[in-house]
């Protein structure tokens, strides 16, 4: 999923304030001719042979850089927001499951697509996120490649496996996927945009050459909204129609709930398919106040949309951020008609939200970065829904609070899918928070537990400062652990803590 900032705007800039809206227009001008008078003096630093898929690369990059020079604040006039209509959104439950003997040929209609383009570095690992060992050492790419296998032999089908890349993760993955070789599942994959960062100072982008690897600060993926033209300009788009095939599943490597399902793929091209075709849906579920930031439907001259907290006005963050007047959020789960993509790219009639992401480089430069998110582009298809899908289709992991909960009996490992326990009592998750200062990083995180504590029965978990858990540990209800500064706790092996609050310090030595 995107990460967005609190300071990211989706909104043009206005470099000098001025009355006249003619002097704006020439800037505006201005800043775009500047810019691309750059970008090719950043062209002529690279060997000839690679300057013309570069080129359309960049040409992409201006026509972005020109759309943000004319946005004028949020783009959306929040009183024009209508109410849902009744058949927006699906209720996942009213799907029905196909027949056994229907399920190859829909399957052979499906290719699978992860978004892979995120490093691990904000979970203190190298390389990229997907080759985190995230249960039985086991990671996000081989619990995906064991999913699409198992579907592949159980099915007697074919589905491929797509990942697209950013220029921070396409050479180790390209290593990695080697060892994947004898397996049933045929994988592809594709690079997404490698842009510049501009100076938020002049406008103009910070690399002094090509070489993005002599230096990687100054480039960046511009987000997930790019899969579409750079899966176009892969040729796999092309090759997919060509074979017969119909829908992509997209979504994030990190999100482990994220598995083909097949009475949505039933809904799109099996028995259930509707009379008018459905080119694109966006797998939705209930908003809780642990949710309130994420992207929701709304209904928006007609189109049912993305909305992102970005586009909000300030003045109506807390109504976007209602649970009672947005009840979904987005999965970033997606569906996607391949033939529709196709027609959207040949019409050019693609367009996606700006979002400006602000970011300070280590030698303290300020700089923008603009992206686009693979959700927004909902309302340039025909016939898109949502469908109110179960939580446990949401199970991303961010943090180490996640990989606690998937690491824990609270989950069983089927065919490379996470299955929660028939012995938890309700289907949510317990909220979980660790400290940043002590678990943040994967390393760190493991070597504070034994090993992971039963959290069956748990319900809110958190934990701060300089604790340790022994093996064997149960942990119950609301646990509440605070080590203050100075102070260290190790929870003792075989420790029951069931609604317990435990602070101070407690030692527990070797004899």
């Amino acid at each position: 999923m995107l990460d967005v900032p609190h300071e990211a705007k989706v909104r043009g800039h206005q470099r000098v304030p001025s009355d006249s809206k003619e002097f704006h227009e020439v800037t505006k001008r201005d800043a775009l001719r500047l810019l691309e008078n750059d970008v090719d003096r950043l062209l002529q630093t690279t060997e000839p042979a690679r300057r013309p898929a570069l080129q359309a690369e960049m040409n992409r990059f201006a026509e972005l850089f020109g759309r943000f020079l004319q946005e004028e604040g949020p783009s959306l006039d929040w009183n024009k927001i209508q109410k849902l209509p009744e058949n927006a959104v699906m209720n996942y439950s009213n799907l029905k499951s196909p027949k056994n003997e229907q399920i190859r040929n829909m399957l052979d209609k499906l290719v699978v697509i992860k978004l892979n383009g995120g490093l691990g570095t904000s979970m203190g690992c190298h390389g990229p996120k997907s080759v985190i060992p995230v249960r039985s050492d086991l990671t996000f790419l081989d619990l995906t490649v064991q999913q699409i296998e198992h579907l592949n032999k159980t099915y007697d089908a074919n589905v491929p496996l797509v990942l697209m890349n950013s220029f921070n993760t396409d050479e180790d993955t390209e290593k990695i996927v080697r060892k994947y070789k004898g397996f049933r599942v045929q994988i592809h994959t594709f690079n997404q945009s490698c842009f510049p960062r501009i100076s938020r100072e002049h406008f103009l982008p910070v690399a002094k050459d090509f070489d993005v690897e002599k230096d990687m600060e100054a480039w960046y993926p511009p987000g997930h909204g790019d899969f579409y033209d750079t899966f176009r300009n892969s040729g796999l788009l092309k090759r997919f129609i060509e074979e017969g095939r119909e829908y992509c599943f997209l979504s994030n490597i990190d999100n482990l709930g994220a598995t083909v399902d097949l009475n949505i793929l039933n809904k799109l091209v099996g028995e259930e398919r509707a009379s008018t075709p459905v080119d694109f849906v966006m797998e939705v579920t209930d908003k809780t106040r642990a949710d309130v930031k994420g992207g929701t439907l709304i209904q928006f001259e007609n189109k049912l949309r993305l909305l992102e907290i970005a586009q909000v006005p300030k003045e109506h963050v807390d109504d976007f951020k209602s649970v009672k007047t947005f009840k979904f959020f987005n999965t970033n789960n997606i569906w996607a008609n391949l033939a529709a993509i196709d027609r959207v790219l040949r019409e050019r009639t693609l367009n996606m939200e700006i979002i400006v992401n602000n970011k300070t480089l280590e030698n303290g430069t300020r700089v923008i970065q603009l992206e686009t998110a693979v959700g927004a582009a909902m309302k340039c298809f025909d016939g898109s829904v949502g469908i109110n899908v179960p939580r446990s289709r949401f199970l991303p992991v961010k943090k180490s609070s996640d990989l606690l909960l998937v690491m824990s009996n609270l989950y069983t490992l089927k065919n490379g899918s996470l299955v929660m326990s028939p012995q938890r009592m309700f289907p949510t998750t317990p909220l979980v928070k660790l400290g940043e200062n002590h678990f943040s990083k994967v390393k760190e995180f493991l070597g504070r537990f034994a090993n992971i504590p039963d959290i069956i029965e748990l319900d809110h978990l958190t934990v701060s400062g300089d604790v340790t858990f022994g093996r064997g540990v149960s942990l119950r209800g609301t646990v509440i652990i605070i080590a203050n500064h100075g102070d260290r706790i190790d929870i003792p092996a075989g420790a029951i803590l069931e609604n317990k609050i435990v602070s101070g310090n407690m030692r527990i030595l070797d004899h």
